[in-house]
């Protein structure tokens, strides 16, 4: 039992305010422990004035009493307001501290590709930015006045055994009562279903498609914003009524509670009368007891609010992807090193991929040897392969079958960290940082100023800006960039990497957003300031692919075709055929097909 209870998500996150500031939640739980008891503290000062004016005694004690509890009342709530704002945003950033973490610890990348685990990251990631609940700063106030009732109901309760033994079991019994019967309608229970979060997720998608840029101008130039607008308001409908069912008040445990909940206070209220009139109950304690009796309903009010719901659920989501990510996404640890600046001959033999959360074979049985110091070029359908092979060759992923192998030893065998120092990269989702120009070709600023504007030249890019001018708009002196300058930035880090020591380059579709004259210049450029090291290059475009050693050609996970580009043409196979599809696009209707555009 109190192994389920310390596993539930709100234990851990009462555990996780703790840790994010001991200090302020000390003080959270100071403020609201005391803040509980001055509602029964008050029902006393209020019986003792009572008592003091009808015996004509002196007041003085009993009315600066009350008079310090009022004070205190108008006190403690802004600065327990306070306190729960300053421990809400502490412990946010805790929590998007240990999200970063768990993301990035892996090895491997398998975690954050797991459509199992979408759920949780998408509410661990997006849970104070006040869309599917208020931000934790505003949620720590709600939860706190929840619990401060529960407190000064249980305390006013407990005021009760002054007067009879029998009030307070009655009393306190049928207002706890309605938590049990009003279960199923309980907001912190119900709220966090898996239909639920689907809900949520559907409506921020519409949400974020309407206020983002990037969707802007097709939702314009489309004439979508009524559907985006409608797919949003269907989404936010059905997201309330799923809430709605799982909050709503059934009829008969509410009628329940109301005949429970009335006919215990008329027992009291009715014993209480009947002894002030036979003079059993004097006025001062009749005073106090009734207000006890009438606090003691904060019991009902009180207590796990949706609130908590919304606070704990992330907090839950985090530790559970801990957990989880860590199990998906690690890689085995490697212990071999190899020289960073050392050519290195790579074959992957009989080397079979499947995705772990789809199990669809991705590579079957590849075969491919790339020689140290040769230009290769992949080329294939889309689904062929040739992104996981380029993850595969970073070792974002490991096969499950087979084996890459570097200079003759398993890949697996080889530190990670090492080997990643040897590799360097572009992606077709490459990093744009909003950092200096300077800190995007060289994001951990180890290179020399001198590197860094050589690889800035090569890549096309030397125009762009000054070294310390930030790339992004919202900053001062800021500038934004074209997709098609970004992606030479991102060309001008592999170059870097290069001059730095990195002796295998991969490009994944590097020049896509640039036309193919731009392409061409860049990648003769690429082939000169690398031809001493291994590159692969995967692309759609043939006018770069034919300058490579060697061309690849996969289809379904396997190598089709391998040769240089005329041994290929002369094959007449696969190649040939994609090749002259695509020089028929720059020919002009009409006329015979020229081939040199490609050159």
């Amino acid at each position: 039992m109190l192994n389920k209870l310390t596993r539930r998500d709100e234990w851990q996150f009462i555990r996780m305010i703790g840790e994010a500031s001991p200090l302020l939640s000390t003080l959270w739980w100071v403020f609201l422990v005391g803040r509980g008891l001055l509602p029964a503290l008050f029902a006393v000062g209020m019986g003792l004035l009572t008592g003091a004016v009808q015996q004509q005694t002196g007041i003085l004690g009993p009315l600066v009493f009350v008079g310090c509890l009022f004070v205190l009342v108008q006190v403690m709530s802004p600065v327990h307001l306070a306190v729960s704002q300053n421990l809400g945003n502490k412990t946010a950033s805790l929590l998007y501290e240990k999200l970063t973490n768990t993301c990035i610890a892996p090895s491997g990348m398998g975690h954050l590709e797991d459509p199992e685990l979408t759920s949780d990251l998408a509410m661990a990631r997006d849970f104070d930015l006040g869309i599917s609940g208020p931000p934790l700063y505003v949620s720590m106030d709600f939860i706190s006045a929840g619990l401060v009732e529960i407190v000064a109901g249980l305390t006013a309760t407990m005021l009760l055994f002054g007067y009879s033994w029998w009030a307070p079991l009655l009393l306190g019994g049928a207002w706890l009562a309605t938590h049990w019967l009003l279960r199923e309608s309980s907001i912190w229970r119900d709220r966090n279903t898996e239909e639920v979060r689907m809900a949520q997720r559907h409506a921020d998608y519409a949400y974020k498609l309407a206020v983002d840029p990037p969707a802007s101008k097709e939702l314009r130039l489309f004439g979508l914003a009524d559907w985006i607008v409608d797919r949003f308001r269907l989404n936010r409908r059905i997201l309330h009524d799923l809430r709605w069912e799982a909050t709503k008040l059934r009829q008969k445990p509410v009628a329940w509670s109301l005949l429970l909940v009335l006919g215990a206070n008329a027992v009291v209220f009715s014993a209480m009368a009947y002894d002030a009139v036979a003079g059993n109950l004097p006025l001062d304690r009749l005073v106090i007891f009734a207000a006890a009796a009438m606090t003691a309903s904060m019991i009902g009010f009180g207590g796990l609010s949706w609130a908590l719901d919304g606070a704990s659920a992330p907090a839950g989501a985090v530790l559970r992807l801990r957990e989880s990510m860590a199990a998906r996404g690690d890689l085995k640890k490697g212990s071999s090193f190899v020289s960073k600046e050392t050519r290195k001959d790579i074959l992957l033999r009989d080397v079979t991929f499947a995705y772990p959360t789809t199990g669809e074979v991705i590579l079957k049985n590849l075969n491919l040897h790339i020689p140290a110091g040769t230009s290769l070029a992949i080329v294939g359908q889309n689904g062929a392969g040739k992104t996981t092979l380029a993850k595969l060759l970073c070792r974002l992923y490991d096969p499950q079958e087979g084996a890459i192998e570097v200079d003759g030893q398993d890949l697996r065998n080889i530190d990670v960290v090492n080997w990643r120092d040897c590799v360097t990269a572009v992606f077709q989702d490459y990093m744009k940082l909003e950092v200096s120009l300077r800190q995007n070709v060289s994001p951990n600023l180890t290179a020399d100023d001198l590197f860094i504007e050589k690889a800035l030249k090569n890549a096309g890019a030397s125009q762009l800006a000054s070294l310390d001018t930030i790339l992004n708009k919202a900053y001062q002196d800021g500038i934004d960039l074209s997709g098609g300058q970004w992606q030479r930035v991102a060309l001008a880090r592999a170059l870097c990497a290069v001059y730095e020591g990195a002796s295998i380059v991969l490009l994944d579709e590097p020049t896509a957003q640039l036309d193919v004259r731009g392409e061409a210049e860049i990648f003769e450029r690429l082939l000169k300031e690398t031809e001493e090291i291994t590159t692969i290059l995967i692309s759609h475009r043939f006018s770069t692919v034919r300058k490579a050693d060697v061309i690849c050609v996969l289809e379904h996970g396997k190598v089709l075709e391998m040769g240089s580009h005329e041994e290929l043409m002369g094959l007449g196979g696969r190649y040939k055929t994609m090749f002259e599809l695509q020089a028929l696009r720059f020919s002009d209707p009409g006329e015979e097909m020229n081939l040199d555009i490609l050159e």
